[in-house]
């Protein structure tokens, strides 16, 4: 039969790419198509290890082989700087976080058909997959998968929840939204399963923000040698390996920095790395119950961070502020940070570290920077979200 096309690229949202423009979903760089439409696979279309795959929007490309993978989170980043006209002075391999790492992860339930069905959701739906295995879970966030869809099935009535898994130093934090626990009976039910299962904190949400109905120790993360308290829903980085990789990179390019501003700076990833003898760090966070851990963290460990609490959207700090700091590293929502980057271009802070989990809206304001006199000196791609399209990244930038 007479080979259509090829595929040459994978595209943002996952597609094989040919030449021509056409995107083929499922397909990686060698595949063909044939005449009748379906697909030849060449050398780097791998098996998906998953059942799921295809169906489930947690992954979208488990069909890609290493190289590609790879390949396709470095151009994730290379591409958005590009777009942009910039160009980097080094460009790291990018580093992949390995299956069965994630450490969080939000999951849907809902009663359907008689049954309990719990799982990520399928690609642009609102339907569920009932999960059989995952192979981006940390064991012991999808060892719960089984014993929680049991819980959920002896509740009455109708049922559609979400349910937050984040696995902390004491074991697995449990979050439920949207269950009503009414009566002492479904509270001893729920505080046995807890039990069992070792959790190390079960908190329920009835819309009256997260409650926690058990918690035999207060539950911490470790960030840096710190343990800071980890309040109910907390931002932590999706896996500890790509957190390291994020870490390591910003490490190395602040070294000798005698102080660092960390804008958004969370529960203090970055802060209570880069904090030490040599080196003072001011954490500026909006979210106040996470300012507050941060702080709390700092006092107790007796480590050089100072927490500030701040929104930085509504009041971003400005240039003369800024200029106190031999250097700045900035880890802004998904949206980037356009005004306070526009405040960090007026500055003469010498060493920017921007950490972005989104290249496009990074792409952009690494613009702002480069217009203002800033090198964009290191770049390094982070997929920290295996055989997804959601790709990281950390960089440097230099005042020229």
């Amino acid at each position: 039969m007479t080979v259509a096309e090829e595929i040459v690229r994978v595209a943002a949202k996952g597609e094989g790419v040919t030449a021509s423009g056409q995107h083929v979903s499922f397909a990686a760089p060698a595949d063909r198509i044939r005449e009748d439409g379906t697909l030849e696979f060449g050398p780097h279309h791998a098996e998906p290890p998953c059942r799921h795959f295809g169906t489930c929007g947690g992954c979208q490309l488990q069909h890609l082989d290493e190289e590609v993978l790879a390949r396709f989170v470095a151009e994730r980043v290379t591409n958005a700087a590009s777009g942009q006209g910039l160009e980097a002075g080094a460009v790291a391999s990018p580093h992949l976080s390995p299956p069965n790492s994630r450490r969080r992860a939000s999951l849907h339930a809902q009663r359907a058909g008689g049954r309990i069905l719990l799982g990520f959701r399928e690609a642009g739906s609102h339907r569920i997959v009932d999960m059989q295995e995952c192979h981006v879970l940390a064991p012991e966030l999808f060892a719960l998968v089984g014993p929680l869809r049991r819980l959920l099935a002896a509740q009455p009535g109708r049922l559609a929840v979400d349910v937050e898994m984040t696995l902390a130093e004491q074991g697995v934090d449990v979050g439920i939204n949207g269950l009503a626990v009414e009566g002492l009976a479904a509270t001893e039910a729920m505080l046995d399963f807890a039990r069992r299962q070792g959790l190390a904190r079960l908190t329920f949400d009835q819309g009256y923000g997260a409650e926690a109905v058990w918690e035999p120790e207060p539950v911490t993360v470790r960030l840096g040698s710190v343990s800071v308290p980890l309040p109910s829903g907390a931002f932590l980085q999706a896996t500890a390996d790509g957190e390291d990789a994020l870490v390591t990179a910003a490490r190395e390019w602040l070294d000798g920095a005698s102080t660092v501003a960390d804008l958004f700076s969370g529960l203090g990833t970055f802060a209570f790395a880069l904090a030490g003898p040599g080196t003072k760090v001011l954490a500026v966070e909006a979210a106040r119950d996470i300012h507050l851990a941060c702080k709390s963290a700092a006092g107790r460990a007796q480590v050089p961070v100072h927490a500030l609490h701040r929104d930085l959207f509504r009041n971003p700090l400005q240039a003369d502020e800024l200029n106190r700091f031999v250097a700045v590293l900035i880890d802004p929502p998904r949206a980037g940070a356009r005004d306070q980057v526009a405040r960090i271009a007026e500055s003469t802070v010498p060493r920017v570290v921007y950490i972005s989990c989104n290249p496009s809206s990074w792409a952009r304001d690494a613009a702002t920077l480069v217009a203002s006199g800033y090198r964009l000196a290191d770049l390094r791609p982070v997929g920290q979200f295996r055989w997804s399209t959601h790709v990281e990244l950390a960089s440097l930038f230099l005042r020229v």
